[in-house]
């Protein structure tokens, strides 16, 4: 699957040819299967040199299929995020995909296979509003921002400062939205223990 330029944005199909040439992905998320340790995985990574890793018609259809393939072949779940947000070059084709990995993560979880996210730096946007904060386990990079909108924008619309570590990972899990935090290094070691125990 390769990105369209749906709105005939401008700029848009140079930003992606671009995109390709720079990362040789065909978008910001590449999705499969894997092995974590002796565990069978669906696995969906994104990539942020993409376009700032947003979430555009490709991204969310990608990962809603990696979601609906670990439900059908009863596969635990893991995805890495990170993402600016939405893809504004697709408007409201970017901002349908949060209904639609939303949807197909509610009939994943419907199942009994357990779904973990990892937070790298940044998460943003309507993929943490989505799918990357609704997991049975949320572990995050340590130090990486977390959020729905940018600290400006909360504080424009609030006309209040906010902490000045507001939005990292260490905020976020002391604010019980992040269960562990965990340097990148020790990820796999972690996800093992993590997959032996819920599965």
């Amino acid at each position: 699957m390769t990105a369209g330029d749906p709105l005939g944005f401008e700029g848009y199909r140079e930003k992606l040819e671009s995109a390709r040439e720079k990362t040789s992905l065909d978008d910001a998320v590449l999705s499969g299967t894997a092995r974590i340790g002796d565990h069978p995985v669906a696995l969906a990574v994104m990539d942020f040199r993409f376009i700032g890793g947003s979430m555009g018609s490709v991204v969310g259809e990608r990962i809603a299929r990696t979601m609906e393939f670990a439900y059908e072949e009863a596969l635990p779940l893991v995805i890495v995020s990170s993402s600016g947000g939405a893809r504004m070059y697709e408007g409201i084709y970017s901002l349908m995909q949060m209904a639609k990995t939303s949807v197909a993560l509610s009939r994943y979880v419907s199942g009994s296979c357990p779904y973990i996210s990892v937070l790298t730096d940044p998460t943003f946007g309507g993929v943490t509003a989505s799918f990357a904060t609704a997991a049975d386990v949320v572990i995050a990079e340590p130090g990486a921002r977390i959020g729905f909108a940018g600290a400006r924008v909360i504080e424009d619309t609030t006309k209040e400062r906010m902490p000045e570590d507001f939005q990292t990972a260490e905020f976020q899990r002391e604010h019980g939205f992040v269960d562990r935090i965990v340097h990148r290094l020790e990820l796999k070691n972690d996800l093992e223990r993590f997959l032996e125990f819920l599965t």
